[in-house]
């Protein structure tokens, strides 16, 4: 930036700090908050849209935005760490104001957002894409707390780090014990992926390795996929032990590296625990949830308790669309329209949802699942959709694999510009 629009942007910076922000001069101000797929999105498409009639704030507190989706591809060293990492200075350069806070707090009836330095942010309209929190207690002996000892790696970043650096130093013939998480989740083929790609590192570097997967689930996402490739890349190295064996109802010790099943103790080297999920801490504190998560209309994901609040990503309970990066994006894109027709008095297009989730199993074998979604009567529906089969030839299952690196790429501009 130019030294006079850095000094500019940094008294803005200042001033959103100190004080309530009024209306932009006489601009209606939307107020995003979450910087990841869904929000960066919405703050974009709102500001390339609008064409400077909307006074945009987009409020994260990380300079860098690292993704979690693909980030299992890391463990096993077929993408490095830096490759998912996604900065905000192209999205300034939109005029979007990109606020390195925290919001804390929302009072709904005043139209304002909190935020952690101190600062108050009013708004006309609120877009809520927070992504997800931990449920308290979900897994006995395990919390937050623990996370640098057994990592969630369910965010993308320094946990993600973590977990790769544990995997990496674990003894030779060790056991690798997930657990998996109840639905709904973000991201439901990413516990099964992640299993993928840990038996794909060990088959390199300690092939005598085993991997047990501990699941209060009956069924999973691509689950005929999943366990066909583990027969045929990693035979005999991953047990997975379901709801009627135990799996529903794990104790972890982390002091000692334990988990209890069915009564039974069993001994770990590297575990990773992945509890119950819910919508990320503001949407609490905005007094939208239920049930952990935000209801909202089919429509443009506003919340059902409030018009002026739209939830979008994985916070949302929207319907048929699964918590990920792909369904943030497109839910994100039409949240944008409406409040820019709603604001501006432009044309508003009918809304139109997609996803699709790609999940590598070894390299250059990918499957995939995904669907067409319609805003149906209260909630947003599964039309059309497909799913990768077994017994594929090789030569589709990698254009899959090649085909999910190139959505990435286009998903990161797509969003980040």
């Amino acid at each position: 930036m130019k030294r006079r629009q850095f000094i500019g942007a940094a008294v803005v910076g200042a001033t959103l700090m100190s004080a309530p922000m009024l209306r932009a001069q006489g601009r209606p101000r939307v107020v995003v908050v979450g910087g990841g797929a869904g929000g960066a999105t919405v703050a974009r498409y709102l500001a390339k849209d609008s064409a400077g009639a909307l006074d945009v704030v987009l409020v994260e507190p990380n300079e860098v935005y690292h993704s979690c989706f693909f980030s299992n591809l890391t463990l096993a060293d077929l993408r490095t760490p830096e490759s998912l990492e996604h900065r905000y200075d192209k999205l300034a350069h939109l005029g979007i104001t990109v606020l390195r806070d925290r919001a804390v707090g929302v009072d709904r009836a005043r139209r304002e957002v909190a935020l952690g330095g101190g600062g108050v942010l009013a708004y006309d309209r609120l877009v809520l894409a927070p992504g997800i929190d931990f449920v308290a207690g979900s897994v006995a002996g395990w919390s937050e707390a623990d996370a640098e000892i057994i990592p969630h790696a369910y965010r993308g970043g320094a946990q993600v780090a973590l977990l790769r650096a544990q995997l990496g130093a674990m003894r030779p013939g060790g056991t690798f014990a997930l657990v998996a998480p109840p639905n709904p989740y973000r991201c439901p083929p990413g516990p099964y992926e992640r299993v993928s790609m840990v038996a794909n590192l060990m088959m390199r570097i300690n092939p005598t390795a085993k991997i047990l997967v501990l699941d209060p689930k009956s069924t999973f996402s691509k689950q005929a996929l999943f366990e066909d490739g583990w027969a045929r890349h990693y035979p005999g190295m991953i047990e997975r032990i379901g709801p009627g064996a135990g799996g529903n109802a794990v104790e972890v010790r982390p002091a000692v590296g334990e988990i209890v099943v069915a009564g039974a103790v069993v001994k770990f080297d590297v575990a990773n625990i992945i509890p119950a999920q819910k919508a990320g801490a503001i949407a609490d504190a905005a007094g939208l949830t239920e049930g952990g998560w935000v209801p909202v209309e089919p429509l443009a994901l506003a919340a059902k308790t409030d018009p002026l609040v739209h939830v979008l990503g994985d916070a949302a309970a929207q319907g048929d669309m699964p918590k990920s990066g792909f369904s943030a994006n497109s839910q994100a894109k039409v949240v944008a329209n409406a409040i820019r027709a709603e604001l501006t008095g432009s044309r508003a297009f009918p809304p139109r949802y997609a996803n699709t989730c790609w999940s590598a199993i070894a390299p250059d074998d990918g499957v995939k699942v995904g669907a067409t979604y319609t805003a149906g009567e209260g909630k947003i529906a599964a039309g059309e959709g497909f799913i990768s089969q077994v017994g594929e030839a090789a030569d589709l299952r990698a254009a899959t694999y090649a085909e999910s690196f190139a959505w990435y790429d286009a998903i990161g501009e797509d969003i980040f510009g």
